[in-house]
């Protein structure tokens, strides 16, 4: 028997319906959903959160005509079955296939690529501006959580909004929390309007009373509503988007789809900037979701009876290394304080805020914020640990830059899924932090090549009178070349293996690979030195004119974009031995956007596993 689901098949085929099937429709989405990224790894809880939202976002716009954008972007599931991406779901999140955020060039119906928090206003902004320009009457519609109202550019976007003389809509997705649960002031307040039905309920009652029971009882509605603001300010502690010049409705029970219609399209006859703030939750319709919507904000493949992963990972990740080795130095120092911007799961600090509550901070999803915040407790002799994604850290470089290293102070940030990071695709893969960091004034730039360098790294860190950055990988961590424990010596690279002719200099995880390079070039009869470069700022330049005495080929590798990496520091560097016959190769990340895939897959594509690079050096090699 079809079901509801298999006659959506385009964009718009959802307003055919019967209202009486939107729920059967809602059912078989999640059921849909849950079918798919069990197989496939995905964002589940957030798309499980948001379908009869999402089902009255599409029987109320055109598309493409109408705009609507995602903040961040991983709650798009339902959007991407409605606009005709059904049969390629099972490609979700894989190497050539869909994307797991809206994506232009995948659809028309995708307004806006995202991919980071808080953008979603500005760009709906932005879009309005550039369609009254035009002289069009599309619709706009931002769907912002309540977790991206922490960062503040959504502020910044809110508070221009306010100025606005065009219908714009913004829908607060509000299921009390973003990966982790809330934080901050914000929060507080959103909990407030939730839960005050003194105002809503008081308002209903009294609308209803006058109009029913009174002669010209409509008419008196019509004036208190007009004077309004009295009764909300003394019903409410404050009104928050109303100061701004927003008009607020809400709160709306996000699955309810007939007042989601309602409220949107009230909504669309005013001539300013509207708030629809609608109540969710996150995981709705799968128990496992609902009950752990954290573990099912970003999930691996799993067994949809139980929700449990179908691997379980049996060495410890680099997020796990660091974590317990934060913890040890945070038992000898009481100055050690973690901070995190709204992932203290993802970042491994959650053991740190159990053991140290007092010295654990999550400031929300605002990075410039977190990196500032650090700043100033460095001034105070604290030593602050900034745990970020790489990705994520790349909003913040005003504030490194400015706040931190301009006063050298001595905070550590602690850079995660840096390099490749799989299946999240253009908007997460960290392949710019040794770029955007290692020309920095002051910065001292490191990458551990396996689990017990990242410890010591972060002892040296956190003893060290300046900024210090360490990047590592996502996944588990290398626990090879446990042999090679010469002490981390400030600007100091690791000799692993010293013969002459051939030198390979690799950076972080790309060791692991130069371990099976230089076995596989030695297969060939060449003589090759394998460096672990350890600092990508300083450059250990003084081994560089030692090695120049025996060696005529230099190869670098790293897992970072070409321009402004490690590769091209060195070959500025070695120019100066331009006429000795100096071969010099790089092998790094092209400079270009890199598609989801896993990781292996993606190494493998750029040319970048342990055999393409042999290969590359052996041709390379028979030129000259």
């Amino acid at each position: 028997m079809s079901g509801i689901l298999d006659f959506i098949n385009k964009p718009n085929d959802i307003k055919y319906l019967k209202p009486q099937d939107y729920s059967r429709l809602a059912w078989e989405i999640r059921s849909f959903m849950v079918e798919g990224v069990s197989k496939t790894g995905g964002h589940l809880a957030s798309n499980l959160g948001v379908v009869e939202l999402t089902m009255a976002l599409h029987l109320f716009l055109d598309f493409p005509k109408d705009k609507l954008i995602w903040d961040v972007g991983h709650q798009s599931y339902t959007h991407k079955l409605l606009t005709g991406r059904k049969d390629k779901f099972d490609s979700l999140r894989q190497i050539g296939g869909i994307s797991g955020f809206p994506k232009r060039e995948e659809s028309s119906c995708d307004a806006f690529d995202t991919g980071h928090s808080s953008t979603a206003i500005s760009a709906a902004l932005g879009m309005v501006k550039a369609r009254d320009l035009k002289g069009e009457n599309n619709k706009v519609v931002a769907v912002i959580g309540d977790g991206a109202l922490t960062g503040g550019m959504a502020y910044e976007a809110l508070n221009n909004a306010g100025q606005l003389k065009s219908n714009l809509i913004i829908i607060l997705n509000d299921n009390k929390m973003s990966i982790s649960k809330n934080v901050g002031g914000m929060s507080n307040y959103l909990a407030k309007l939730r839960t005050n039905t003194r105002y809503t309920g008081f308002k209903e009652n009294m609308e209803n009373a006058l109009t029913q029971k009174l002669p010209g009882g409509k008419e008196i509605v019509n004036s208190l509503k007009r004077s309004k603001d009295a009764i909300k300010y003394f019903m409410l502690p404050s009104m928050f988007f109303e100061d701004m010049g927003l008009t607020y409705i809400g709160p709306i029970d996000g699955h309810n789809i007939n007042s989601m219609i309602d409220a949107l399209q009230t909504a669309n006859k005013a001539n300013k900037a509207v708030v629809i703030h609608t109540i969710t939750k996150k995981g709705k319709g799968y128990s496992p979701a609902e009950k752990y919507p954290s573990r099912f904000h970003g999930t691996p493949p799993f067994i949809i009876d139980n929700g449990k992963p179908l691997r379980n990972n049996t060495r410890p990740s680099y997020t796990k290394v660091f974590s317990n080795a934060l913890i040890k130095n945070a038992k000898n120092n009481d100055k050690v304080v973690a901070i995190t911007a709204a992932m203290p799961y993802g970042t491994g600090l959650m053991a740190f805020k159990k053991l140290f509550p007092h010295r654990f901070f999550d400031v929300g999803i605002a990075e410039g914020h977190a990196v500032t915040f650090a700043a100033g407790m460095a001034t105070e002799g604290f030593r602050p640990v900034v745990a970020i994604y790489s990705t994520f850290l790349q909003r913040a470089y005003d504030q490194i830059v400015h706040d931190v290293c301009i006063n050298n102070l001595p905070v550590v940030f602690v850079i995660d899924r840096a390099g490749i990071t799989g299946r999240d695709g253009k908007t997460h893969q960290g392949i710019f932090d040794l770029s955007y960091l290692s020309h920095i004034p002051n910065l001292t730039v490191l990458a551990p090549k396996n689990n017990w360098e990242l410890e010591e790294m972060l002892s040296f860190a956190l003893s060290y009178d300046g900024p210090v950055a360490i990047r590592y990988p996502k996944g588990e961590a290398y626990q090879g070349l446990e042999e090679y424990k010469a002490p981390i010596n400030y600007g100091k690279s690791e000799i692993i293996h010293k013969e002459k002719d051939i030198a390979i200099l690799a950076v972080g995880s790309m060791v692991k690979t130069g371990v099976t390079v230089t076995k596989l070039l030695k297969e060939q009869g060449l003589n090759v030195t394998l460096v672990n470069v350890r600092f990508v700022s300083p450059i250990d330049y003084q081994m560089f004119d030692e090695l120049i005495k025996d060696h005529t080929i230099f190869i670098t590798m790293e897992d970072n974009v070409r321009t402004g990496g490690f590769g091209q520091q060195v070959s500025d560097y070695m120019f100066k031995y331009q006429n000795q016959g100096i071969k010099l190769i790089n092998f790094s990340i092209p400079d270009k956007f890199i598609d989801q895939g896993s990781v292996d897959e993606l190494y493998n594509e750029l040319g970048l596993n342990g055999t393409s690079i042999a290969e590359k050096i052996l041709d390379d090699i028979q030129l000259l």
